[in-house]
Order: structure tokens, then sequence, then C-alpha cells
């Protein structure tokens, strides 16, 4: 891994308004993402995932706000951004993100090299004609196949496969040096999928770009990631290297992630209970109910922040603290 940070988020903290009631999402969260290489971002659906990642590039809803910590991108702190221009010198020119939806992302009444065309006139400041000979040569090298004529053509004349590729496309037109790729296989079959991460790895690969990978599924990873956190309820409760995370899972959160992942020779184990709703949440540990290696103590004791034990590998899990030393 390259010791180069090119964004840092420091104890992110993010809240929403919800007729009068004020939701937090994110508590307390912190990341480092480092050059060329790709992070997973694991967990349940609602956990806060695409949230976090989402005020990377100030695309928050109307009623969110940042209202704690900051986010750094090379050296930048970029959370203090208030209006959309100064986040348009950041946005899809620096860091563009993957929607993990492409036909609610993409503008159905509008040809896909348009779409294409139009980010690359704003951020490039290219005219129409050179616009659109770089939104083809972009749509070459996410492997669509006559891209000349399939630039004129609507999403709904693609298949899913093919629509997450035009979406990569659009993000990758600028050639930003961070991409946020949220949950870019799902609902692709399988075939589909293996394509799709071995497209983003090529990718990354040429340009040399990193990746945060939003997924709520760790089957798809392993090859891909270099580096995993888990989050939860708007927290961060595991960090390590992939290998570590298979091979040693320190939360129980984490381990039953790990369970929940189909094997040939064994069945599936999953999670009981649901996830803590987010408003009023208690100070304990957000995973308690759920817990089968719960103590007495975990009642009463505040919730612990990531604790690193050999410089990589940190939970945030109190029992497994204590049995380590810590």
């Amino acid at each position: 891994m390259a010791n180069e940070a090119i964004l840092s988020a420091k104890d992110v903290e993010i809240r929403f308004s919800l007729r009068g009631r004020m939701l937090t999402a994110i508590r307390k969260c912190s990341i480092d993402l480092y050059k060329g290489e790709t992070l997973a971002i694991v967990g349940e659906s609602g956990c806060g995932k695409s949230v976090f990642t989402k005020s990377f590039i100030g695309m928050l809803d109307a009623n969110g706000s940042i209202t704690g910590g900051s986010i750094s991108y090379r050296g930048e702190d970029i959370s203090k951004y208030k209006t959309e221009k100064e986040w348009l010198t950041i946005r899809g020119k620096k860091i563009a993100m993957v929607m993990q939806d492409p036909m609610t992302s993409l503008n159905p009444l509008k040809k896909i090299g348009v779409q294409i065309s139009e980010a690359i006139e704003l951020h490039q400041r290219l005219g129409k004609e050179d616009a659109k000979r770089e939104a083809i040569e972009v749509l070459k090298k996410v492997g669509i196949p006559d891209p000349e004529r399939r630039y004129n053509q609507y999403p709904h004349e693609f298949s899913g496969g093919m629509r997450q590729r035009v979406m990569i496309a659009t993000a990758l037109a600028c050639s930003p040096s961070l991409l946020i790729a949220d949950e870019p296989t799902t609902a692709l079959d399988v075939s589909i999928q293996d394509q799709i991460l071995r497209l983003l790895r090529g990718l990354q690969a040429d340009m040399g770009m990193s990746i945060a990978f939003i997924t709520h599924d760790l089957g798809v990873i392993a090859e891909l990631c270099s580096r995993v956190i888990v989050m939860y309820a708007g927290m961060l409760l595991e960090e390590a290297p992939i290998d570590d995370i298979f091979d040693d899972p320190l939360h129980p959160y984490t381990q039953g992630l790990i369970s929940c992942v189909p094997k040939l020779d064994s069945k599936l184990e999953p999670i009981k209970g649901m996830p803590p709703t987010m408003i009023n949440r208690p100070p304990t540990c957000a995973f308690l109910a759920r817990c089968k290696f719960r103590r007495e103590s975990c009642f009463t004791e505040p919730v612990s922040e990531l604790t690193y034990f050999d410089g990589q590998h940190a939970t945030s899990c109190s029992v497994r603290l204590r049995e380590m030393g810590k």
C-alpha cells in the first residue's frame, strides 16, 4: 500500500432532520483511502455505507448535513464546502461515484453518449465534438462493443450489465483519482458480476486510481479489495486487511457476515434480529441485542472506538479487546 492518503475522513458525524427529530446516521467514522488501493466498505443495507461516502462528493439529501469531523481530500477539508459550485470542483472531476441502480441513475430520455459527453463538457471544458470523441473512447475502454453506434442509443436498449458499464464509463470520463463504487454488482447475475469486477480491476491498474467499493456481500470482495471496513448502525466496527477479515474476524458482527456467505459444505447461518433504530439509539454497543457473545458488562459500557492491536487490524468490540489485553 502506498503511504499517500488521498482522502482522510476523521470523526465524521452526519445527521438528518426528520419531522422535527434528529437522526444521527453516521457516528464518528474515520477512514483513510490510499493512492491506488481498493477499500471495501461492508455492511447490511441501511448501515450508512452510502450516506458516508456520498458526503465525500456533497450528495447528501437536503435534510442531511455533516455536523462533525472533517473530510480531507489531498489536504483540503472538503466537509466545509457549502455551495454546488465548490462541490463541482471535486465531484466527477476528482472523486466520482457509480450508483447501485443504473436504470434509475441514467436519464431514460437522453442517449447514453450525450449523458457521458455532458460530464466531459462540464469538467474538461471541451467542445461538443471533442467531448463526443472522448465519450466514445471511454465507452471502448469499459468494453462496450461498437461504441460509435452505442453512443446514439438509449438506456433501455442496453442490458443490465451494459448499463452498469455505461455508469462506470460516465464516472471515469474525467479520469478521477478516487472512484466510489456503490453496490455496482447488485441485481446482476453471477457471470456478469464477475465481468464487472474484472473490469474495475483492469481499469484501476490502467488508471492508477483508488476505489471505495461498497457492498453488503463479503463474497464479491475477496479478489478485488486489499482492505475492509465493516459498518453497522452508522459506526465502524472492524478494519483489517482482506485476508485477516476472512481468517480471523474479531467482531461478532463480522463473524456473522462471513457465516452468511454461501458455501458448498455448510448451511447459511443468518444473523438473528434486526438492526437498531437510528433515532435515540442507546450509547452501548449497537450490535448488543443480536450478539451471541455479549457479556453482562456490554449492557453498561459505552461504545468503544476502533482500537488497533497490530497496526492494521482493529475492532470496537470491548469483549475481544479485553481478551487481547487492550
